[in-house]
């Protein structure tokens, strides 16, 4: 019962986009999920067409029940490892789980998403998702027309001010470590974007909002929502012990015969929207992939395989003999 022909690491928007298409083409597949998605702080998602304002939670319990309800099976657990089977060449794997669970799988779809390292700053990281906000295209209509502050940091920063201008007349970019160029000043300028000097000691709350940020000058400014550029970090642990590079961004297909992957572990930027087609890209790609096998399988011998094996027969039956 633990033999598939495709294992599923990850259950995000790309995992289960890819499982959902593997077990409509009646494939046997498992998908393997700690249960911490990165969109788990926001409240709504947005962006995807006809899912527009879905809670995360309920997105993701929706589309476990459609891989569940076409024959996948839902593993709540953590890889281990993944290494591939003997003899050499063999596409298959051994997927280790952390509990001491061993799958085996013809093929792999790695889609085990990122993680977002915020600032240090205190209070930030108890609002993010809430009124500490990342992507403008995710939630800027939402705060939109109101005062909006930008955390600066890197030259990324003062593009991500510019954009999101867009959604209100009122943003405040706070320079807290960035040393701003001349040129950048005058674009932000130029764009209507406060510069507010100074670096951000701690974010005020006040119940259960965004009340005001603290600067060590000892002044406060209070917008409704801050928009903060995290460090993205990949969980490709996997991929790198696989040695894995994609080589083909369209389908996910990576160097190592047999693994795919999909979604943020391998585009950071990736919206839930992005990751899902993905999933479905690398799914079909996968079992292409596959049916190749199964017709390679289905085959019988050439003339030039039945005197290959005649030789090796006839080699063990001297060597026997001898």
């Amino acid at each position: 019962m633990n033999e598939y022909d495709v294992v599923v690491v990850g259950g995000g928007a790309a995992g289960l986009s890819a499982a959902l298409v593997l077990t409509r083409a009646r494939r046997r597949v498992a998908v393997i999920d700690a249960g911490r998605p990165r969109n788990a702080p926001a409240a709504h998602m947005h962006g995807y067409l006809s899912r527009d304002g879905m809670p995360p939670a309920d997105f993701l319990a929706a589309g476990r029940a459609e891989v569940v309800g076409y024959g996948g099976h839902m593993i709540t657990g953590t890889v281990r490892g993944i290494t591939p089977t003997v003899p050499a060449g063999d596409t298959g794997f051994r997927v280790r789980l952390a509990d001491g669970g061993l799958l085996l799988a013809r093929r792999v779809v790695v889609a085990t998403g990122l993680r977002d390292e915020l600032p240090d700053i205190p209070g930030l990281a108890d609002r993010w998702g809430r009124d500490v906000l990342h992507c403008p295209y995710c939630h800027g209509y939402e705060v939109r027309d109101r005062p909006l502050g930008v955390l600066g940091g890197s030259p990324e920063t003062v593009g991500h001010a510019l954009l999101i201008r867009q959604w209100s007349d009122d943003v405040a970019f706070f320079s807290h470590a960035y040393e701003l160029t001349a040129d950048e000043r005058q674009r932000l300028t130029a764009r209507g974007v406060r510069i507010v000097e100074g670096a951000v000691t701690r974010l005020i709350i006040d119940g259960d909002r965004l009340a005001g940020i603290e600067l060590d000058r000892a002044s406060v400014v209070a917008p409704h929502a801050l928009f903060v550029r995290p460090r993205l970090v990949p969980a490709d642990g996997l991929l790198t012990a696989l040695n894995a590079v994609v080589v083909d961004a369209r389908t996910g297909r990576t160097d190592v015969p047999g693994v795919w992957a999909a979604g943020n572990a391998v585009d950071p930027r990736a919206q839930v929207i992005t990751a899902a087609g993905a999933g479905s890209a690398a799914a079909i790609d996968l079992n292409a992939d596959l049916v190749d096998e199964d017709v390679r399988a289905a085959l019988p011998f050439s003339a030039a395989q039945e005197r290959e094996v005649a030789a090796i027969l006839a080699s063990v039956t001297l060597a026997h003999q001898e």
